[in-house]
């Protein structure tokens, strides 16, 4: 593997951990994230469940859109 192969990875592989860094540094400011219709929560008496069901299908789809573009524009 040339070292222009490795090069374009690691550009990929940074991108990926700048943007999870974003995401989680700023999640507690997006408004509704955790929050929205779907997102499962069951209050117990001594029991709680939280599933963001919503949320994380919303995010499958940002994630999945970022990672189709940049391996489109890195192909090339």
């Amino acid at each position: 593997m040339p070292l222009n192969e490795f090069g374009k990875l690691f550009l990929i592989v940074g991108g990926i951990i700048f943007l999870l860094g974003l995401l989680l540094s700023f999640s507690g400011k997006i408004p509704y994230l955790g929050q929205l219709p779907g997102d499962i929560l069951v209050k117990k008496k001594n029991f709680s469940f939280y599933f963001p069901l919503t949320t994380c299908i919303i995010l499958s789809i940002v994630l999945t859109a970022l990672l189709y573009f940049f391996t489109n524009i890195f192909r090339k």
